[in-house]
């Protein structure tokens, strides 16, 4: 009778790890994901439309993340308009994005001048890089980005043929002016890749939590660096 009652238990011991993660997915797509993707957001912020949104008109994923600075909108610009990874680095965690060379910390003269059609390098190598798609001084800087997979080297969508496997979108910063002299700076991201069975798993797992960590990490960094602005200084 025991040995009976050992072999019923079974089956419902190996669906216990089942049921476990089904939980934990269950709990990570209703509960912690949505908020992963607009954190600090207002709800005016996260349902409103930005330049840019329409480069990518059918996004695959999409984040709207926010927070105030307490700088007035033209510094906050003066750090945004230096990004870059052999300009000022991007702000955050720099032995991740930034082959562990500390971010600028001081406002270049020489990284001030951005134009559309600019091209900000990611990597060391510069087969990488972020186009300025849209740009309004003090106001709005949408980068945009298309990668071929798995090199993740970049392409340019207007005039090289499109890979088989690519993954793309836009980085958007827009600034706005709050009543106490700070700034709102919302971010917005737009994404889709090619094949969706391919990327679209691999972006939920893995490209949307580290976007959440590196973003927030930004966003802490321009707080910093915004709130003891000495600008016409130089590295």
């Amino acid at each position: 009778m025991p040995a009976q009652c050992t072999s019923r238990q079974r089956p419902t011991a190996r669906l216990l790890p089942l049921a476990a993660a089904s939980a934990a997915l269950t709990l990570y797509a209703r509960w912690i994901r949505p908020r992963l993707l607009t954190w600090g957001a207002t709800r005016d912020e996260i349902t409103g439309a930005y330049p840019g949104d329409e480069l990518v008109p059918d996004p695959d994923g999409t984040s709207t993340m926010a927070m105030t600075l307490p700088a007035p909108p033209e510094t906050v610009w003066a750090w945004l308009a230096q990004m870059g990874y052999d300009r000022g680095g991007w702000y955050s965690w720099d032995w991740l994005d930034h082959y562990g060379e500390p971010s600028a910390d001081r406002i270049v003269p020489e990284w001030q001048n951005l134009e559309e059609g600019q091209r900000l390098n990611v990597a060391r190598s510069s087969r990488s890089w972020f186009t300025v798609a849209r740009l309004e001084r003090n106001r709005t800087l949408v980068l945009r980005s298309d990668l071929n997979v798995p090199s993740g080297h970049s392409f340019d969508p207007q005039s090289d043929p499109l890979p088989r496997a690519r993954v793309g979108g836009i980085w958007g910063f827009h600034l706005r002016p709050t009543s106490d002299g700070g700034t709102r700076l919302v971010v917005r991201t737009h994404g889709t890749g090619r094949p969706r069975p391919l990327t679209r798993p691999f972006d939920l797992l893995l490209g949307e939590p580290a976007h959440f960590i590196m973003q927030t990490r930004q966003f802490h960094n321009l707080r910093t660096r915004a709130g003891g602005e000495s600008l016409g200084t130089s590295r």
